[in-house]
C-alpha cells in the first residue's frame, strides 16, 4: 500500500469520472464519443460497491474481522437514502399523497410512522445514513468483542444480523415497503433524478466519497493506531499482554467501517433507483468479500480495484451467460485463494520486484 499506488487509484478514479461527465454532457447523442447516461449510473454503482469493498478491507485486512454482514450497513444507508427520496415524490406519487409515501396508502396506513418523521429535510437524512448504521454496528460490535467472539464464530453472528434485518425488512407492517422496497423515485435535493446533469453530479459525488474514504482509510491504518490494529490481528494475545484493549481498537474500526457502508449505500440508491429487502441479502456481503479476496486484502486499493472488475464482469457475464455466473464467481474465489493468496495487488507487487530479485542473484562480473 504505497504512496504511489495510492495516488494513481486517486488520479484514475476521479480522472476516470471526469472524463465519463465530459463525454457525457459535453458530446451530442449521435456522436461516437458519446457516453450514455446508464454508463454514468453504472460506473457510478461500481464506485459505491468499491466504498463497501474499502469498508470490508478496513475490519478484515487490517484488523481480521471477517464480516459476513456488511451488507447490512450497506442496505441501511440505502434505506436512509431511499425514505428521504420517497418523500419527495410528494402529489406527483401514484395516489398522490403529499404526506404518506404510495405503499402506504395502498396498505391503508392512516398516518405516517413516527421513525419516517424527518426524512423530508436532507440533512437530517444524510445524518440518519450514517448514524444508523453505526449505532448499530457499536451496539453489535461492543456486545461481540467484549466477549471475545472472533474467527469464525464472529464472522456466522455478521451473517445472523444480516439474515435477521433481511426478515424483518420483508415484513409490510415493517413500513418500508415490504418486499417491493422503495422505488420510483423523482428528485434530489430539489433536482430531477431523471436528467443527465444529475446523473452526472451523483457520479462524480460517488468518486469523491470513493477519494475521501481511501485518504480516511490510508491515514488509520498507517498511523500508529493502525499498527497497533495490525498487531491486534496477527497476534491478539500478545497485544493484549503489553497492555492495549483490542476490543476499544476493533470496536472503533468497525463502527468507522460500517459508516464507510452506510454512505456507500446512500450513494447507491438514487444511482440504480430502487431499494428493497435484497440488499440484505447474506450473499451480498460474501460478495464483498470477494471483491477485496480478488484485488488484495489488506492493500486498500486493491479492494477498489477488485470491486470494479468483478462487477464489470458480472454486468458482462450475467448478460451473455447468466446461468454460469455464480458457478464463475465461486471459481474465481477459490482459484484466488489457491493460486493468488494476494489478489491482484499482490502479483503486480512481485512482478515489479522480480526484476530486482534477478539483478541481485547474478553473480558480479
Amino acid at each position: 500500500m504505497s504512496r504511489a499506488s495510492t495516488l494513481i487509484c486517486l488520479v484514475a478514479v476521479l480522472g476516470g469520472a471526469l472524463l465519463l461527465a465530459a463525454l457525457n454532457l459535453g458530446t451530442a447523442p449521435e456522436s461516437a464519443a458519446h457516453v450514455p447516461t446508464y454508463v454514468v449510473s453504472l460506473v457510478g454503482k461500481y464506485l459505491c460497491f468499491a466504498i463497501l469493498a474499502l469498508a470490508v478491507d478496513l475490519v478484515w485486512g487490517f484488523a481480521g474481522i471477517l464480516s459476513l454482514g456488511h451488507a447490512a450497513f450497506f442496505a441501511l444507508g440505502g434505506y436512509a437514502m431511499g425514505m428521504y427520496l420517497m418523500r419527495q415524490i410528494g402529489t406527483r406519487g401514484v395516489y398522490g399523497n403529499a404526506v404518506l409515501p404510495d405503499f402506504m396508502v395502498f396498505l391503508n396506513w392512516k398516518a405516517l410512522p413516527w421513525y419516517w418523521m424527518g426524512f423530508d429535510n436532507a440533512l437530517f437524512m444524510l445524518l440518519m445514513a450514517v448514524a444508523v448504521p453505526g449505532l448499530l454496528a457499536l451496539v453489535f460490535g461492543w456486545l461481540a468483542f467484549r466477549s471475545r467472539v472472533s474467527g469464525v464464530y464472529l464472522s456466522i453472528i455478521t451473517q445472523a444480523l444480516t439474515y435477521a434485518l433481511l426478515l424483518a425488512f420483508f415484513r409490510n407492517d415493517m413500513g418500508f415497503g415490504g418486499n417491493n422496497g422503495l422505488t420510483d423515485f423523482k428528485d434530489m435535493f430539489g433536482l430531477p433524478l431523471s436528467t443527465e446533469s444529475t446523473r452526472v453530479g451523483l457520479l462524480l459525488a460517488t468518486a469523491a466519497l470513493l477519494c475521501a474514504c481511501l485518504l480516511i482509510t490510508r491515514y488509520l491504518v498507517t498511523s500508529r493506531f493502525g499498527r497497533v490494529l495490525i498487531a491486534v490481528r496477527d497476534t491478539e494475545s500478545r497485544t493484549r499482554f503489553l497492555g492495549y484493549r483490542p476490543e476499544h481498537y476493533k470496536l472503533f474500526v468497525f463502527v468507522v467501517s460500517a459508516i464507510m457502508a452506510g454512505i456507500g449505500g446512500a450513494l447507491y440508491v438514487p444511482q440504480v433507483g430502487i431499494i428493497n429487502p435484497s440488499e440484505f441479502a447474506p450473499a451480498n456481503s460474501i460478495e464483498a468479500v470477494i471483491w477485496v479476496a480478488v484485488g488484495g486484502r489488506g492493500t486498500l486499493v486493491g479492494a477498489i480495484l477488485g470491486a470494479v472488475l468483478v462487477n464489470a464482469g458480472k454486468t458482462y457475464f450475467t448478460g451473455a451467460l447468466p446461468e454460469l455466473w455464480l458457478f464463475a464467481l465461486g471459481a474465481l474465489f477459490i482459484l484466488v485463494t489457491l493460486l493468488l493468496p494476494g489478489g491482484i495487488m499482490g502479483l503486480l507487487s512481485r512482478a515489479r520486484k522480480a526484476p530486482k530479485a534477478a539483478a541481485v542473484r547474478e553473480p558480479a562480473e
